[in-house]
């Protein structure tokens, strides 16, 4: 289970409500794959402006956590609130629009569109949510302005190195002024000082923006900006301040 550092805990992983509802809630997720189980009754909750870390070794569920609180794949039971609305039981249309409108995601290795340009991948959320061209284009150079590689805008990603190739992938997640942003080892692929970079630009522009982090990862030094880190052992969440 998990606790905010604010709330208080009896030593068996359940939580105490406090005031301030969580702006997304999973309770008790259970995901099975080929009989072997991903995730078994894990809970979690972040709040707006909050960047929680998940950690955990390979194969303890993490990711799987994260793509279910995404929207991306469905738990078999549990239920994730978000905003009064379930995600394990919304319609896939419905879940899609979320992921389109709602939720920024940054992956470790960026997953740009190889065919267009930086600037056009920044812009392809707006795009696709239905944004005029200019104005889609306006926004993404202000935002690739923000992170700091508006001169790569109209090279294509296989053209820029690593960390800006990242920095790229950052400001796409951003360019929708998302609720909550997805990180799935997002400095896996790069140097640390490349890494260190595109955390702070991250966790910074996250929080100026009131928007919440939930950020996977191995590395001790990339949990460093979060404000609160739990563990993923076993398909179950624990904060690991009383974890170890």
């Amino acid at each position: 289970m998990y606790r905010t550092h604010d709330e208080p805990h009896d030593g068996t992983g359940r939580i105490h409500p406090t005031s301030g509802a969580p702006l997304l809630a999973a309770r008790e997720l259970r995901k099975t794959y080929a009989r072997t189980p991903a995730l078994d009754g894990a809970s979690f909750a972040i709040r707006t402006g909050e960047v929680v870390a998940i950690m955990g070794p390979s194969g303890s569920g993490k990711s799987t956590l994260l793509h279910c609180l995404a929207g991306i794949i469905r738990p078999d039971t549990g239920t994730i609130d978000y905003q009064g609305r379930d995600l394990a039981t919304m319609p896939d249309a419905a879940r899609s629009a979320l992921r389109r409108d709602a939720f920024g995601f940054v992956f470790q290795f960026g997953q740009l569109v190889p065919e267009l340009s930086c600037l056009e991948n920044v812009a392809l959320p707006l795009r696709l949510a239905g944004v005029r061209r200019g104005d889609a284009h306006r926004t993404a150079r202000e935002w690739l302005a923000r992170l700091e590689v508006d001169d790569v805008g109209d090279q294509r990603p296989g053209e820029v190195s690593g960390g800006q190739g990242q920095r790229v992938a950052v400001a796409r997640a951003l360019v929708t002024s998302p609720r909550v942003v997805f990180a799935d080892e997002p400095t896996g692929a790069l140097d640390s000082l490349n890494g260190e970079r595109v955390m702070r630009l991250l966790t910074d522009t996250a929080r100026s923006g009131d928007t919440a982090v939930v950020l996977v990862t191995h590395e001790s030094r990339v949990a460093a900006y979060s404000d609160r880190e739990v563990i993923v052992r076993d398909g179950r969440v624990y904060d690991a301040a009383v974890a170890q």
